[in-house]
C-alpha cells in the first residue's frame, strides 16, 4: 500500500482567538513530521506519538477520518500513523494544529490526491473541533504553522484577513514550564471577558504592529488566566521586542533580536522548566517523501 510522509511548523500566538473567534499567530521553525501508511483494514487507524507516547490519539485518527471521508474512500483504506516532533504538547506551542496538518498532508499524499492550501488547512481545523482539543479550531494556528511568518485570521468565517513577511533574523524563545495546560480544559468564560481588549490586540496585528499585539495580548490573557507575567516582562527587559504568553499557555513566547539571545535565556534561567530556541519560519508545510509498498 502506499505511504508519505510530510512535515509541518511550529507557531507561535500573537493574537489570541478564544476570546473574540478572530487570532494572529506567528510561524517558526520547530516541526512535526508525520508518516502515514494506507492499509486494506477499511476502519481501523492506528496511530503512535514517537515523541510522546503516553499522549492520546484521537487527533491522529480524526484527521485520517476526514481525509479520507472527503474523497469517500473509507471504505477503502485504513491507516497506520506515525509521528514525531520536537514541540512540547500542552504547553501552548500548537502541537495538535502542527500534527494535524502535516498528518493531512501525508494523507493526501499517499492517497495521491490534492487539495488548495486553505483546504488543507481546514480539513486539520476541522478534525481538531472533532477531536474535542480545540475551542475556536485555531485557524490561526494552523495556518501560521502551514504557511509560515505572521499570519491574521478570523477563525469564525476562517479566512486569512492580512499576512505579513517578517523582516530581520529574530530568534523565538520559548519558556516552557513543567505543567501541561489541555485548551479543552482552559477557563473560556474568562477569557471571554478580556474581549474588548483583545480586540485591541487583534486590531493592532491588522495594522501591521504585531509585536506590540503579541506583547498586550500575553498580558491580557496572562492576567485572565491567573499567570504570572513576570517570564514575559524579565524577557523584554533583556532584549525581546515582543514576550506573551502562547495560547493558553503555559509557555510564553519571546521574540529576540540575535544579540539579546543569551541575555533573555540567563533572564529566563531563573525559572523552572526549559527554554527552547527557535526561529521565525518562512517555509510551508510540505511533504518530504512517497513510497508505494
Amino acid at each position: 500500500m502506499l505511504s508519505a510522509a510530510a512535515i509541518a511548523y511550529g507557531a507561535a500566538t500573537i493574537v489570541n482567538a478564544i476570546a473574540t473567534g478572530k487570532g494572529a499567530a506567528l510561524g517558526v521553525d520547530l516541526w512535526t513530521k508525520a508518516k502515514v501508511k494506507l492499509t486494506d483494514e477499511p476502519g481501523i487507524i492506528e496511530g503512535r506519538i514517537l515523541s510522546d507516547p503516553s499522549e492520546d490519539t484521537n487527533l491522529i485518527k480524526r484527521v485520517i477520518k476526514r481525509v479520507l471521508q472527503r474523497f469517500r474512500v473509507e471504505e477503502e483504506y485504513g491507516a497506520f500513523v506515525e509521528t514525531d516532533s520536537n514541540i512540547p504538547i500542552a504547553r501552548g506551542m500548537k502541537s495538535s494544529s502542527v500534527a494535524a496538518n502535516a498528518i493531512s498532508l501525508a494523507t493526501l499524499a499517499a492517497l495521491g490526491r490534492k487539495l488548495s492550501d486553505l483546504d488543507i488547512v481546514k480539513l486539520g481545523v476541522e478534525a481538531a473541533k472533532d477531536a474535542g482539543i480545540t475551542i475556536t479550531g485555531a485557524f490561526d494556528d494552523a495556518c501560521a504553522s502551514y504557511f509560515g511568518n505572521i499570519v491574521v485570521t478570523d477563525n469564525i468565517a476562517q479566512q486569512v484577513e492580512r499576512r505579513f513577511r517578517v523582516n530581520g533574523k529574530y530568534a523565538v524563545l520559548f519558556y516552557v514550564p513543567p505543567l501541561k495546560a489541555y485548551t479543552a480544559q482552559s477557563d473560556v468564560n474568562r477569557m471571554k471577558r478580556v474581549a474588548p481588549l483583545v480586540s485591541v490586540a487583534y486590531r493592532e496585528a491588522l495594522l501591521g504592529r504585531y509585536w506590540s499585539a503579541m506583547t498586550f495580548n500575553g498580558l491580557i490573557y496572562s492576567t485572565a488566566l491567573s499567570y504570572d507575567i513576570k517570564e514575559a516582562v524579565d524577557a523584554l527587559a533583556a532584549g525581546a521586542i515582543a514576550a506573551g504568553v502562547s495560547g493558553k499557555g503555559p509557555a510564553v513566547a519571546a521574540v529576540v533580536p540575535e544579540d539579546s539571545i543569551a541575555k533573555v535565556k540567563e533572564a529566563w534561567s531563573a525559572f523552572e522548566g526549559e527554554v527552547i530556541q527557535a526561529r521565525v519560519n518562512r517555509v510551508k508545510a510540505h511533504v518530504v517523501g512517497t513510497d508505494d509498498d
